[in-house]
């Protein structure tokens, strides 16, 4: 729990992503669907705040270490960043996959 407090404290990426990640949530809480498609729409919302989290966790790491530039830091903290981009993009593809034949 501290480390969510964390998050929401520092890190301002992962409060924007929680402000979205709410109403999607109750919308897929409410919405007539199969068990499976809300578990597909509550997991990939979720699995974007899994790898927010882990990113920041790299980046902490990385300034924690050095804050000067070098090459590794900085790929480092792109890979986390492109991580977080794909499960962002798998959230979108999801919930329009789901949503959308309706």
């Amino acid at each position: 729990m501290r480390g969510l407090a964390l998050a929401w404290r520092y890190e301002h990426a992962f409060r924007q992503e929680l402000f979205l990640a709410v109403p999607l949530l109750i919308t897929a809480a409410v919405l007539q669907l199969t068990a499976i498609e809300r578990v597909l729409l509550i997991g990939s919302v979720v699995l974007v705040l899994i790898v927010e989290l882990l990113n920041s966790a790299i980046e902490a790491v990385v300034d924690r270490v050095s804050l000067e530039r070098h090459e590794l830091a900085g790929r480092a903290k792109d890979l986390g960043s492109a991580a977080v981009f794909v499960a962002v993009a798998l959230c979108g593809l999801t919930w329009g996959l789901v949503l959308f034949p309706r």
